[in-house]
């Protein structure tokens, strides 16, 4: 009891507390769970939800991340219309169905993946995101079928793909179906190796499962948000296993730069430009400027990796220039053996002219 309440009469309360509380509106504050520094959250959204004291960076919504990372204009939903289905009829607590529309209602997204087509600095591109409140990003069925007609759209158009990924990995209320989605996005990836069509996967925390296995870390290039976690069991189940303790840090996205998993760390303020000088440079067009020079990176891939995306040649075109090379090929082991030939005369006529050196 304070001391205000004691000489008040009785009957009569303090609504100091209560008139306190109500004149701080909810939904104003965040706490960093990194360095419990209590921020402002309109300032945090101009921030794109990145800590300004620790530089910590939080989880963001699949749609909004797309909205900040693709340009004002001209950008759409792609493939919005493939939803979940619960063909084995799971049954766990709750029916697979009933969490599924749970989650819907909560996010407002279908799944656990959104697709846009857009322009990245006038550069076309597709880019899809996880929403990791979406049954933790976990992929199903429909995760793993718009990521792949997303990866043929950008194969028929020839235009690069982007993921932002953030999982905890297969879904398990769909079985085999989910595990049947590893294989089937890593095939769409090769295809688009196979046709110099740049993929970028970008890892936000966290990345587990069977998508770390799969989509998140085949891409061209392997990009991470700063201290993003990736791996394919968590460290807490591989230290109970092996029995040991594990290096600071291990699965942090530090460490996986630093043991080659991936290619580069960049802030989250600045994927867009980094992103957009990256694709330049596999696309072969000129460059807004140096990656290097970008704040945010650690570490830029040699000018080497940036392969240029080049049109199929044709059957016919394709026999033709085999036979011609061909061709070309053998006149020059003729040359070389016409050569070789009168090299050896040569050398045989010096042999018979010069008299042998003494070592005296």
């Amino acid at each position: 009891m304070s001391w205000i309440d004691k000489i008040l009469p009785s009957g009569v309360k303090s609504s100091t507390a209560e008139t306190r509380r109500a004149t701080v509106p909810e939904g104003l504050w965040k706490k960093c769970i990194k360095c419990d520094s209590v921020l402002y959250i309109p300032d945090l959204e101009r921030n794109q939800q990145v800590c300004p004291k620790c530089g910590h960076h939080m989880r963001i919504g699949a749609r909004r991340r797309l909205d900040l990372f693709l340009d004002d204009g001209g950008r759409e939903e792609i493939f919005a219309d493939i939803e979940p289905v619960d063909r084995l009829k799971f049954r766990d607590k709750k029916r697979y169905r009933d969490r599924l529309a749970g989650a819907q209602k909560s996010t407002g997204e279908r799944d656990a993946l959104v697709a846009m087509k857009g322009t990245l600095h006038g550069q076309p591109v597709i880019a899809v995101a996880f929403e990791f409140n979406f049954h933790g990003g976990s992929m199903g069925y429909a995760v793993g079928e718009k990521f792949t007609r997303a990866a043929q759209q950008a194969l028929l158009e020839r235009i690069p793909l982007v993921c932002f990924s953030a999982s905890g990995g297969a879904r398990m209320q769909e079985a085999l179906i989910s595990l049947m989605q590893m294989a089937k996005t890593s095939a769409v990836i090769e295809r688009l190796h196979g046709a110099g069509v740049p993929y970028v996967s970008v890892l936000t925390d966290p990345i587990y499962g069977g998508v770390s296995a799969s989509l998140a870390l085949l891409g061209d290039l392997n990009i991470a948000e700063p201290d993003a976690r990736a791996g394919f069991a968590g460290p807490n189940i591989i230290e109970q296993t092996i029995r040991q303790k594990l290096p600071k840090g291990f699965q942090r996205s530090e460490f996986l730069l630093e043991h080659g998993a991936i290619d580069m760390i960049v802030d989250r303020a600045d994927l867009r430009n980094t992103l957009a000088r990256l694709l330049a440079k596999f696309l072969g067009e000129p460059q807004p400027g140096r990656v290097d020079d970008e704040p945010g990176a650690v570490e830029a891939p040699a000018a080497s990796a940036a392969t240029p995306v080049a049109a199929p040649e044709s059957a016919e075109t394709a026999g033709e220039a085999g036979a011609a090379e061909a061709s070309s090929e053998a006149g020059s082991v003729e040359d070389d053996t016409d050569s070789s030939a009168e090299a050896s005369e040569s050398r045989d006529d010096e042999d018979q002219e010069t008299p042998p050196r003494s070592d005296g």
